[in-house]
């Protein structure tokens, strides 16, 4: 997730403890024989009886059908959703919506760790939310709700914070780099601890997988180190004399990074990274750009002196990018894009890519327009699906809360 692509899949599921199992790199203290080693065994292993969800409920005339994997994302509501965020993300959650327990959220406690306008916030979580619907997400399959909507992520923030090192944060490469630009009187404290904000994102729903971008791996490192670290502490036979079932609190994601479509880069720079917070419009085309616009930057954006179109050219990043992009709009396959394209000129190519990406873009901004119009389908669609969040997310947060020796409410 840049942090405004923020996506996670997160995954519940009865494989193997083999294909699963994931020994954190918690210092070499917290190892110091093999009795501790037995604390980290994934949720996965354990049998239903002893999950932190309640069990299927059986049927005599049939067997309970298998759990679900579960698989929660999000994206920022800060700017307006673009072209990078629907092909890094929001377009491959709707293959996903058929094979999995789903749940997609707009996280808008994210949002708030730079300057931003207050009275835009609410505005913008609504859009971000509708354009998820307009993508394809199914409510009927999946669940659609707001980050602060579920007070669990910030409770576990608190919780996750007290065992985090600061030297953890510290190394986060977004943080160094963002205050240095604007420097340290200007950068809050939650730009520094957003990443454990993250971590709660993920470890809140017991994740397996989490689909991040090459950028999002060293965020995604420490949500694991902190699992590991808070298994030690709290978990296994620690957390049994307090009560609970004992075994591991949370499980240990693995990263999931899309094979393609990761990476949408800038219309203006094809070494930069298609961003909201670029400052400048031209660099991104909007999922709510009107065709015109479209076609305008389309035929303005950056390209070179090269003749034909190529992929995987270093020396032609904007080339590479713009047939990627057509790539993934048109569902063509790269030897398919190589074929038609490595004739074109720089002219019949970017009008048959801003020709495509308006067609593609034009059924979205229909149903985006029809939802809406209907504010009252919209609350209820958000509220529906914090409720079913919150139940699951509640179940871990009280574990923790358990397993940390806080008085039972």
């Amino acid at each position: 997730m840049s942090r405004s692509a923020f996506s996670h899949l997160l995954v519940l599921s009865n494989a193997s403890p083999s294909s699963l199992l994931y020994r954190p790199r918690i210092p070499s203290r917290f190892f110091n024989n093999r009795r501790h080693r037995h604390n980290f065994k994934c949720l996965c292993t354990l049998p239903p009886s002893q999950s932190n969800e309640a069990p299927l409920q059986s049927s005599s005339s049939s067997p309970s059908p298998p759990l679900k994997k579960r698989i929660v994302s999000g994206i920022q509501p800060t700017g307006s959703v673009h072209l990078g965020n629907y092909l890094g993300a929001i377009k491959n959650w709707i293959p996903l919506q058929d094979v999995y327990e789903t749940l997609f959220f707009i996280v808008d406690l994210h949002a708030i760790t730079l300057p931003y306008d207050a009275q835009e916030l609410s505005k913008a979580t609504r859009t971000t939310a509708a354009i998820y619907l307009a993508c394809g997400v199914d409510v009927s399959k999946a669940s659609v709700f707001v980050q602060s909507h579920v007070r669990a992520h910030v409770e576990l923030m608190w919780l996750l914070s007290s065992a985090t090192p600061i030297g953890w944060l510290n190394r986060m490469i977004q943080f160094k780099e963002k205050s240095r630009k604007m420097g340290d009187e200007n950068v809050g404290v939650a730009l520094l601890t957003y990443p454990v904000l993250m971590a709660s994102d993920i470890l809140l729903y017991q994740s397996d997988l989490v689909p991040v971008g090459e950028d999002q791996k060293q965020h995604l490192e420490l949500t694991r180190e902190l699992a590991g670290r808070l298994n030690f502490l709290y978990g296994g036979r620690k957390w049994k004399k307090m009560g609970g079932r004992g075994g591991a609190i949370f499980k240990v994601p693995e990263p999931l990074i899309p094979p393609s479509g990761a990476r949408v880069m800038s219309l203006t720079d094809g070494l930069s990274k298609m961003s909201k917070s670029a400052p400048s419009d031209q660099s991104r085309i909007n999922l709510l750009d009107p065709k015109d616009v479209v076609a305008n930057k389309i035929k303005r954006c950056k390209t070179d002196s090269y003749p034909g179109m190529e992929f995987d050219n270093p020396d032609r990043p904007e080339c590479n990018n713009l047939l990627t992009i057509y790539q993934l709009v048109s569902g063509k396959t790269k030897e398919e894009v190589s074929q038609e394209c490595q004739d074109m000129n720089w002219g019949t190519f970017k009008t048959l890519l801003a020709d495509t990406i308006i067609d593609h873009l034009h059924p979205i901004q229909v149903r985006y327009e029809e939802i809406m119009t209907d504010s009252a389908y919209l609350d209820r669609i958000l509220v529906e699906g914090a409720t079913k969040a919150s139940n699951i997310a509640d179940a871990t947060l009280n574990n923790v809360y358990q397993a940390m020796g806080f008085l039972k409410r």
